[in-house]
């Protein structure tokens, strides 16, 4: 029997916070136990609160009614298994709940990686209940783990937007506009587009992270909100936006006019999710769901052709992300509450990024 402590959150109160404790059950057949070593916590994670009900993230750790666990990215241990070719002592990487323990029922196991086949989580998508067993995983350096679970979830989001926009030949546009341009998702990104070359990057943010975007080197302009009038509306660009504010995506629009080819809608580093005052003028904005994208690719290149593709350009831009990350550890509730109230605000500088455990 082991007791297991977790943090929650109140669904239609985000601030409200509490840590509740049970035990587990003995482990069934085909089941592992695992303990949860280690956690990000980002923008990101908030975004999955912000979204829980509607694209489903409360769904794969349940908890009693009105409260959510969210999910995390990040690293655990199996503690005891009952499931065929896992034993106690592999590390492995994946979706976590922030807990101390977590459950699971592998299926599919190779020597790479596994899928989660508890039945609640099978009609949920499929990208959130693949685990990587870091014996096997190619991007996995035990030095770089920090920066794994705080960046690679986001890193792969990068990735494939990146290549959705290559394979869609840019919609024609010779220009990348990426709002909230200091956000971890939008670094990676405009890191791989400034790779791949062939369209200029430009970064929106807020007056006082000008100067740090300015500093990584991936972007060909910085501007501050307030400066979107000087952006010359003069060629064909796609808008990336990851901040999910309504009235910037409405200036943008406004802004670009005819010359906007693609808008692009991927975060809410904002937390601004009141309506425009008037329809988004030009061409409407899309979600970009990231798991979709990763089931085209893995039809079109196969099981295992995905991850060594991320891999190859997860280990390029993880020497750049040493040189602007600063890495900040906190364990235990009280410690998890704490940097949890301040991502939560937004009060997390966009150079610092939060490891946690609930142990």
């Amino acid at each position: 029997m082991t007791l297991t402590r977790s943090f929650v959150v109140a669904r239609n109160d985000l601030a409200r916070t509490d840590t509740l404790e049970h035990t587990l059950p003995p482990l069934g057949d085909g089941e592992l136990l695992l303990k949860v070593d280690c956690f990000a916590f980002t923008a990101n994670n908030v975004t999955y609160a912000e979204t829980g009900d509607s694209i489903g993230y409360w769904q794969f750790f349940p908890a009693p009614e009105g409260w959510g666990q969210i999910p995390v990215w990040g690293f655990a241990d199996v503690v005891e298994s009952r499931c065929e070719g896992l034993a106690p002592g592999e590390r492995i990487y994946g979706f976590w709940p922030m807990a101390t323990h977590l459950v699971l029922r592998p299926q599919r196991v190779t020597d790479a990686s596994f899928v989660d086949a508890t039945p609640h989580r099978q009609a949920l998508p499929a990208a959130y209940n693949l685990y990587l067993r870091t014996a096997g995983d190619p991007g996995y350096r035990r030095e770089d783990e920090d920066l794994q679970a705080l960046l690679r979830p986001m890193f792969i989001t990068s990735f494939l937007i990146d290549d959705f926009l290559a394979d869609e030949g840019f919609f024609g546009a010779t220009r990348v506009v990426l709002s909230s341009a200091s956000a971890k998702t939008a670094i990676g990104l405009a890191f791989l587009l400034h790779r791949r070359g062939g369209a200029e990057v430009v970064g929106l943010t807020s007056a006082g992270n000008r100067g740090f975007v300015a500093g990584l080197g991936c972007y060909q302009r910085v501007l501050g909100y307030d400066q979107l009038a000087e952006l010359p509306a003069d060629r064909a660009t796609v808008y990336v936006d990851f901040a999910g504010s309504a009235t910037l995506r409405q200036q943008v629009h406004e802004h670009l006019g005819d010359q906007l080819a693609y808008s692009c809608a991927v975060g809410l580093s904002h937390r601004d999710t009141a309506r425009a005052k008037s329809p988004v003028p030009g061409v409407k904005p899309i979600f970009f769901f990231a798991p979709d994208r990763l089931r085209k690719r893995a039809q079109d290149w196969g099981r295992g052709g995905i991850e060594p593709r991320v891999a190859e350009q997860w280990h390029r831009f993880v020497p750049m992300a040493r040189g602007w990350l600063t890495v900040r550890h906190g364990a235990g509730a009280a410690a998890v509450q704490a940097a949890y109230a301040q991502a939560l605000a937004g009060q997390v500088p966009p150079d610092v990024g939060l490891v946690l455990s609930m142990a």
